[in-house]
């Protein structure tokens, strides 16, 4: 199965940080990173008192289920020194959040697929639309029109 992260960090050394998450992915027996965008910088999306952060997609080749795929990117997350906080899209070393997973349509406690804010957020549309310009997804539809009505949140490619 095909599957998109998205992966951010405003602590420390923010591609540092995305490089190690899909290296420590890719060493999974059952998962192969297949491409990874450029690297943005954005504002803080939310909560927007913090750093700016750095953004990358990553395309993935699995044969797990999403959940499993999520606990293998929240274990990632750890094994790289992230703590969940108490303020609500705070500050992280290290985020790697699950877009999508072919044609499922997945809902369960802590766990939505297509992710539910991914059509909202200009660092994340940015970076998956450079991998897949004509990218749809079900629930959603096409992601390009979705983009142009994010002109509000300026993304920055990294050189």
């Amino acid at each position: 199965m095909r599957a998109y992260i998205g992966l951010g960090s405003n602590r420390g050394d923010g591609p540092a940080m995305i490089r190690a998450a899909l290296a420590g992915l890719d060493r999974h027996a059952l998962i192969q990173v297949v491409r990874v965008s450029s690297f943005y910088r954005s504002a803080a999306w939310g909560y927007t008192n913090q750093p700016d952060f750095t953004n990358a997609v990553a395309e993935l080749e699995t044969s797990v289920d999403p959940a499993t795929l999520l606990a293998i990117c929240q274990d990632t997350e750890q094994s790289l020194g992230r703590e969940r906080q108490t303020v609500r899209w705070g500050p992280r070393i290290i985020d790697i959040d699950l877009l999508c997973c072919g044609e499922y349509v997945f809902q369960q406690p802590g766990l939505q697929v297509p992710h539910p804010l991914l059509h909202l957020r200009a660092f994340v549309m940015v970076p998956l639309l450079e991998l897949e310009p004509d990218l749809v997804l079900p629930g959603i539809g096409p992601l390009r029109p979705c983009l142009d009505k994010l002109k509000d949140q300026p993304v920055e490619i990294l050189q």
